[in-house]
């Protein structure tokens, strides 16, 4: 292992422990010539189906595109970080788990918004507004209600309702 600081090429590991998730071990080396330290950190790697995008195109799955689109939905929403990661390594299990060598990208939408409604409605419905690509405020309106439809007991205390309690009653009357 190169040393980040000097370059020099004769490191030693002082410590390993694995992480508080069990996926990596936090290994912390010293430098044989500048005596500086630093941690790397090891992980399995382990291979995930192909995706195939809306258009047919076939590309590499890309767990960065992943967690870039989790965390822009999630973007200035009171959710810790530690649910936010919780919520990727499930997605992460559950993608590479499948046996098929390529998977739709739809499957990945459906299975991460499944997550963000879990985490955060405000967020589930910013990514399922880009992802089901709505067109009008009735869409958003459609979306809202099935979201407090299908999980009526998990509204977060934090959060305040999608919609007034009024516009839920006029709608129901409907």
């Amino acid at each position: 292992m190169w040393c980040p600081f000097c370059n020099h090429d004769d490191t030693r590991v002082v410590d390993s422990r694995v992480t508080g998730d069990g996926m990596q071990i936090r290994r912390r080396r010293e430098c044989a010539s500048c005596s500086s330290r630093f941690n790397t950190y090891e992980a399995p790697e382990l291979i995930a189906p192909r995706v195939i995008k809306s258009g047919g195109i076939r590309e590499a799955f890309s767990e960065d595109k992943l967690r870039d689109g989790m965390l822009r939905a999630l973007e200035k929403r009171p959710v810790e970080t530690r649910e936010v990661e919780r919520a990727i390594r499930s997605l992460l299990r559950e993608i590479r788990s499948v046996e098929e060598a390529e998977i739709p990208s739809s499957l990945i939408g459906e299975w991460v918004m499944r997550e963000l409604s879990q985490l955060d409605q405000v967020a589930y419905v910013r990514f399922a507004s880009v992802y089901r690509r709505f067109e009008d405020v009735q869409a958003f309106r459609d979306e809202i209600e099935k979201l407090e439809r299908d999980n009526p007991g998990s509204l977060d205390k934090r959060q305040i309702s999608l919609l007034d309690a009024e516009a839920r009653t006029r709608r129901s009357k409907k």
